[in-house]
C-alpha cells in the first residue's frame, strides 16, 4: 500500500473471544488495493479467528473492521460477502454433491459491473477444473478441491480475496500450482489476504507480512524486512 493511499481493508484494535476465552487482543493491519498481504504465525495464534471476525462468522468484542471506508463489524456474513469479500475457507468446504461447474455457478455474482471472472476465465486459470467440470466435488482430489474453492470465490467477482491455509495438506506439485495462481491473480491487480505456513514461497510475491503471536501482532513489514530479520522466523514461525 503506497503512503497516503486509503486501505481497502483496515482492521484496528480487533478483539474477539470464544466464550470466556479471549483469543484476539487488539489486532491491527491493512490491505491496500492490489496488495497481497499475509497473516503468519504458528497454529493456534489467532489467524483463522481474525478471518472469522472479518467475515462476520465470529462477532468481535471490540475494535473496527472497515472495508472501503465502511464498518463491517456487526454485519452478518452474507452482507459482508455482498460488499465484495470472497473467502476461500480452511478445509475448502465445497459442495460435495454438486459438480465442479455447479459449484462455480452456485456462487456466481456480478455486483460491481461486468464480471471479470466467468466460467471461461476460471477454467483458463485452472485447466484441471475444465477437464473435470462434470465430476462431483466429492470425486476431486484435495488439490482439485482447493482449486475449486478458489474458483468459487473468484466467481463472486470479489474486490478482496481471503485464503485461509492456501496450501494446507497439498502435495508439493499442487502447491506450486496454487502459488502460480496467486502470482497470476496479483499480476491482474487482485487484492489478496492469505494465511499459509510456506513463508519462503509467500515472500516471493507478497507485498507485506503480518505476524501474529497469541492474538497480537508482533511484527509487520515487507519481504525484504522479513529476510533481513531471521529472528522473526525463529521466534514466531518455526515449530
Amino acid at each position: 500500500m503506497t503512503a497516503g493511499s486509503p486501505a481497502m481493508l483496515a482492521v484496528e484494535n480487533l478483539r474477539a473471544a470464544y466464550g470466556q476465552s479471549q483469543v484476539l487482543f487488539g489486532i491491527g493491519f491493512s490491505v491496500g488495493a492490489g496488495e497481497v498481504v499475509t497473516l503468519l504465525g504458528r497454529n493456534g495464534m489467532g489467524k483463522t479467528t481474525t478471518i472469522r471476525a472479518i467475515m462476520g462468522l465470529l462477532p468481535p468484542q471490540g475494535g473496527s473492521i472497515r472495508f472501503e471506508g465502511r464498518e463491517l463489524a456487526g454485519s452478518p456474513p452474507h452482507a459482508i460477502a455482498r460488499r465484495g469479500i470472497g473467502l476461500v475457507p480452511e478445509g475448502r468446504q465445497i459442495f460435495p454433491t454438486l459438480s465442479v461447474e455447479e459449484n462455480l455457478v452456485a456462487t456466481a455474482a456480478a455486483r460491481f459491473g461486468p464480471p471479470r471472472w466467468t466460467l471461461a476465465r476460471v477454467y483458463a486459470l485452472f485447466p484441471r477444473l475444465a477437464e473435470r467440470r462434470g465430476n462431483l466435488g466429492s470425486q476431486l482430489s484435495g488439490g482439485e478441491q482447493q482449486m475449486l474453492a478458489i474458483g468459487r470465490a473468484l466467481m463472486t467477482n470479489p474486490k478482496l480475496v481471503i485464503l485461509d491455509e492456501a496450501t494446507e495438506g497439498l502435495a508439493p506439485l499442487i502447491r506450486q500450482e496454487i502459488w502460480t495462481c496467486l502470482r497470476n491473480l496479483k499480476a491482474e491487480g487482485e487484492s489478496i489476504l492469505v494465511i499459509d505456513k510456506n513463508v519462503d514461497q509467500l515472500a516471493k510475491f507478497a507485498d507485506r507480512h503480518v505476524v501474529i503471536e497469541k492474538g497480537r501482532v508482533v511484527w509487520s513489514g515487507d519481504s525484504a524486512g522479513l529476510a533481513a530479520d531471521p529472528g522473526v522466523k525463529d521466534r514466531y514461525l518455526h515449530v
